[in-house]
């Protein structure tokens, strides 16, 4: 799914010029918003920074102040939703329970937020994430690999914890569990039908998890419940 490249030819586009006054700061706010917008009603192919400078009433200049163009400005807006995305879940994830309930929360997370603003900009990440050679290049394989990093960091440490197979490298684990949401989010871009978020994860990672956990893994677990009462009772 995703491919290693050197981090010198994946680094983002510098935004053309920061922001030096809480006026600017709310100009480069008002251009996202509206651009997240128009690339989630046009998607990247027909959207055009004339169509964001007109429905923010500025002149296309201005987006130019800001943005070298749209390319550079469709990646900002792509890198903040997968920000609000990642915060959402690193915030909620229930690090101290099973990495099966931390996965759950995970795949739940994942479908609820590129399903909440409706299916614009969800279709655009999936179709521009299939495009070989698309226009938006390395920078948005560096997107992907920043959006992902939470899962790989769960999937590290369930098998840390003995509960993930090792035998299976990380990124297949992960392309195993981005594969099926990729479809369903698909399913629901092309037929426009609703899904039920919470049942439809919960459902995923039922049919996931036995080609996630390790083989002996429940057997580790009755061995260990087993030793706390062991202990237990010892003590009283």
């Amino acid at each position: 799914m995703l491919n290693q490249t050197p981090a010198s030819s994946t680094a983002l586009p510098a935004q053309r010029r920061a922001p030096a006054s809480a006026k600017a700061e709310q100009r480069v706010r008002d251009i996202l918003r509206v651009g997240r917008e128009v690339f989630a009603e046009l998607g990247y192919e027909r959207a055009t920074t004339t169509e964001i400078a007109q429905r923010l009433g500025v002149s296309e200049a201005t987006v130019f102040t800001y943005f070298r163009g749209k390319r550079e400005l469709c990646m900002r807006v792509i890198g903040d939703w997968y920000d609000e995305i990642i915060a959402a879940t690193e915030a909620g994830l229930p690090r101290d329970r099973p990495v099966r309930e931390q996965l759950e929360f995970m795949v739940h997370t994942h479908l609820r937020l590129f399903l909440i603003q409706g299916t614009g900009l969800c279709e655009l990440v999936l179709s521009e994430g299939r495009s070989k050679g698309q226009e938006l290049g390395e920078a948005f394989v560096a997107l992907q690999r920043r959006y992902t990093a939470p899962l790989m960091d769960l999937l590290a440490r369930g098998q840390a914890r003995g509960e993930l197979r090792r035998d299976i490298p990380l990124r297949l684990l992960r392309s195993l569990v981005f594969g099926p949401m990729e479809h369903v989010l698909w399913e629901v871009v092309i037929t426009g039908r609703q899904i039920e978020v919470e049942q439809s994860a919960r459902d995923l990672v039922a049919l996931l998890w036995p080609a996630l956990q390790a083989p002996d893994h429940e057997l580790q677990a009755l061995r260990r419940l087993r030793d706390e009462l062991a202990r237990a009772l010892a003590q009283s």
